[in-house]
Order: structure tokens, then C-alpha cells, then sequence
């Protein structure tokens, strides 16, 4: 197998299955996984209390994001590995499986019933572009 698998989180419940279904291909298929949470803008937030001051951006949040589901994947013989990107979740999703020339990219199925359906969701935008293999877990309407 070449290239790693790679799953997009953003924080939410239906993520964080498709993230678990992305851990168990990864190690039944003897593969890497990458964890990547995308970030639309660039904004900075500066905060202060008295004399201290933290200065957070949406990269950092995303980083973040994907530091901490990447550690809770963390299983024995499994190479996990984490990285923020900006632009829309689908097209990150896409230039990040470009990037890393991975064999698979997987999503969550929420936003593929109703309105997300006509209007487009990340998993549909993902299977429509990407360079590689797209696994849609069934993360909701279960």
C-alpha cells in the first residue's frame, strides 16, 4: 500500500466516527493515517487578562482540532499523524490527498440527506474530486 489514509475532522460527534472507521481501515490495511481539520479564513483573535495576552488564529483552533482526535486514534503499530489546512473542507481535503499522494480519503455521510443534499456536502464534493479512493461512513441517520 502507498500513500496514507486521511480523515477530515472538525470537532463534531459524526467526525469523530468517520475518524474511528479511518483508524480501523488504516490498521487492517497496514496503512498511515492522517488527521486534517480544515480552516476557511485566516482570522486572529488577541485576548488579555492583566498582563497576559494569548493570541489564538482559526489555523491554531484547526491544528488543534486534529492534534486531539489524532491522539485518541493512537493504537499500537499505528503511525498517526495531524495537520490543519485552509480552505473549504472538501477542496483542503482534496489538495491534502494530492499532497501526501494518499491512497484513501475518508468522510462522514452528514449533510448527503435533505437540504445538504441539493445544496452539496463535503463528502459528496470529496468522492467528486479526489485523486484517490473516498470511504463515506454512515455517520448519521443511523
Amino acid at each position: 500500500m502507498t500513500g496514507p489514509i486521511i480523515v477530515g475532522v472538525d470537532g463534531s460527534i459524526t467526525a469523530e466516527k468517520a475518524a474511528e472507521a479511518a483508524r480501523d481501515l488504516a490498521r487492517a490495511l497496514d496503512a498511515p493515517l492522517h488527521v486534517m481539520c480544515a480552516f476557511e479564513k485566516d482570522r486572529t483573535e488577541v485576548m488579555g487578562s492583566g498582563s497576559d495576552t494569548w493570541i489564538m488564529s482559526d489555523a491554531e483552533t484547526a491544528v488543534g482540532i486534529a492534534k486531539n482526535v489524532a491522539l485518541g486514534l493512537e493504537a499500537p503499530g499505528l503511525t498517526v499523524t495531524y495537520s490543519a489546512g485552509r480552505g473549504k473542507p472538501a477542496e483542503a481535503l482534496v489538495a491534502e490527498a494530492e499532497r501526501l499522494a494518499a491512497h484513501m480519503i475518508v468522510v462522514g455521510n452528514r449533510r448527503m440527506q435533505g437540504l445538504g443534499r441539493v445544496l452539496g456536502s463535503v463528502a459528496s464534493s470529496v468522492a467528486h474530486n479526489a485523486p484517490c479512493d473516498v470511504y463515506i461512513v454512515k455517520t448519521v441517520g443511523e
